[in-house]
């Protein structure tokens, strides 16, 4: 599997668990992708990026406890069939195989061991542990098909629950970032612009864009960045609402679009596995 990103390219991913399983195929992976609503997972031919088969989406427990979660992830591996390594998201800060945020699931899980707290749900399998958006943005790099993801300043942000972010300089990722929780004008960035925001408030895209905006040009300010790349769920009217936004560094939609924490996250365990 020499088309896996480089060790330095996924920046602390933390893996963990004994190599107590094998992944039925060395081209086939495994990701999950834990999210305020809905925990999704499928097979993922690591050489394309592409799914096998259907992914499966089950509600997000709650409240969305450590031990609920990782029960449903649980259940979605027994649909497939899958017993070998899985590579899971977690929405929050990452850090040592220990989750020090929670701000969009369950508070119980700050200081969660995931080790621990997947090794006594998936048999003690080999998982690998990240940040969702980290996730999806190393899942973007690697196989979006865009120039310039791997040159010089790069910030994707996924819009859903909350704000996700994920910080690259030349093709390197810079984990843990959480921008979405920087505040701007008073405020944290998803309390302003996310797109459960949107959806609560009823905007229409063009309220909602000025809203995406101003937190853009906020990350402008700070970073400097050559790209935006946006993903998550609302990236499918990408056509709609980018076009309507108002800042000076390009912006486009990711092309994996709502797959790619899935992507990500079984790249992660692939390349932890081979370290």
């Amino acid at each position: 599997m020499t088309d896996a990103p480089s060790g330095a390219a996924l920046g602390r991913v933390t893996y963990l668990g004994a190599d107590s399983t094998h992944d039925p195929s060395p081209q086939i992976g495994f990701g999950i992708d834990v999210g305020g609503s809905g925990v999704k997972g499928a097979m993922v031919d690591l050489r394309t990026g592409s799914f096998v088969g259907d992914r499966l989406r089950l509600d997000t427990p709650q409240p969305a406890t450590p031990d609920a979660v990782a029960q449903t992830c649980r259940e979605i591996t027994d649909h497939f069939g899958w017993t070998g390594p899985v590579g899971i998201t977690v929405p929050g800060v990452v850090r040592d195989g220990i989750v020090r945020s929670a701000a969009n699931i369950d508070a119980s899980w700050d200081g969660a061991d995931i080790q621990d707290l997947f090794g006594k749900h998936l048999g003690g399998r080999t998982v690998a542990g990240l940040n969702d958006a980290d996730a999806a943005g190393l899942a973007e790099v690697r196989f979006g098909g865009r120039p310039g993801l791997d040159e010089g300043t790069v910030i994707l942000l996924t819009f859903g629950t909350g704000i996700g972010s994920a910080l690259f300089h030349d093709g390197v990722l810079v984990p843990n970032t959480e921008f979405g929780h920087l505040e701007v004008g008073g405020r944290i960035a998803e309390a302003r612009a996310s797109a459960k925001v949107r959806k609560d408030h009823d905007w229409s895209y063009r309220k909602w864009s000025g809203k995406v905006s101003r937190v853009l040009a906020h990350y402008e300010r700070i970073f400097s960045p050559n790209l935006f790349v946006v993903g998550g769920g609302i990236s499918r009217k990408a056509d709609v609402w980018i076009p309507m936004l108002t800042v000076d560094t390009p912006v486009i939609a990711a092309s994996l679009r709502n797959t790619a924490g899935i992507v990500g996250a079984a790249m992660a365990v692939d390349e932890g596995l081979r370290m």
